[in-house]
């Protein structure tokens, strides 16, 4: 049984194809999607559209969560390439934020800007605040290690926030991973809780 059904991508909207972070954004989400999965992108370009076209060149089903925005002039908003087989369309980028992490049940996180942080800092502390059953993450490229270790080093990070994450570079190691949390996850790595409870989008 997947308990890993949908994986969202999230990374920088300005990469384009031939580069390092956009290819290997797309290699990782055909095998995703060779793996029966479903990708979840914000529905713009760079890795959210190669997210997209790698799962669509595995005739895999993706989703993508956007928003148009009125005032947000430094925001890229929706392309019409990433054409998903799902949409939402969301009121402003916070909530296109919590959409994703709540359509997720796994998040891969590659190279980009402040908005990436931002995406980032979201999942890793809700990650934190349901760790035992939360949600994993992936950081995808070598330069993590020093990012995480310059939190560990400098910030007041409590050790079980390290638990939640894992640091790979290789797109071939992606599936194993999440395969190797679905196992995880069906043995004893979550608590189960409540199918009820208000807060389930958020945990698995």
């Amino acid at each position: 049984m997947n308990n890993i059904k949908n994986v969202t991508f999230f990374g920088c909207a300005s990469v384009s194809a031939g580069g390092p972070t956009y290819d290997s954004a797309k290699e990782v989400a055909k095998l995703v999607a060779q793996s029966g999965r479903t990708v979840v992108n914000g529905g713009g370009p760079g890795v959210m559209l190669a997210a997209t076209l790698g799962a669509k060149e595995a005739g895999g089903k993706t989703i993508a969560v956007y928003y148009t925005p009125s005032s947000a002039t430094h925001f890229e908003g929706k392309t019409g390439l990433n054409y998903a087989d799902e949409t939402y369309e969301e009121a402003n980028y916070v909530v296109r934020t919590k959409k994703l992490l709540e359509l997720g049940d796994l998040y891969i996180v590659f190279n980009g800007g402040t908005g990436t942080i931002s995406e980032l800092g979201m999942a890793w502390g809700v990650a934190r605040l349901y760790h035992g059953h939360h949600k994993p993450l992936i950081l995808f490229g070598d330069f993590w290690h020093n990012i995480m270790d310059t939190f560990k080093n400098y910030m007041m990070v409590r050790p079980e926030e390290y638990e939640v994450f894992t640091i790979i570079s290789d797109p071939k190691e992606v599936v194993p991973l999440i395969e190797k949390y679905d196992n995880l996850i069906n043995t004893n790595g979550h608590k189960k809780l409540p199918d009820n409870d208000p807060e389930k989008s958020l945990f698995l």
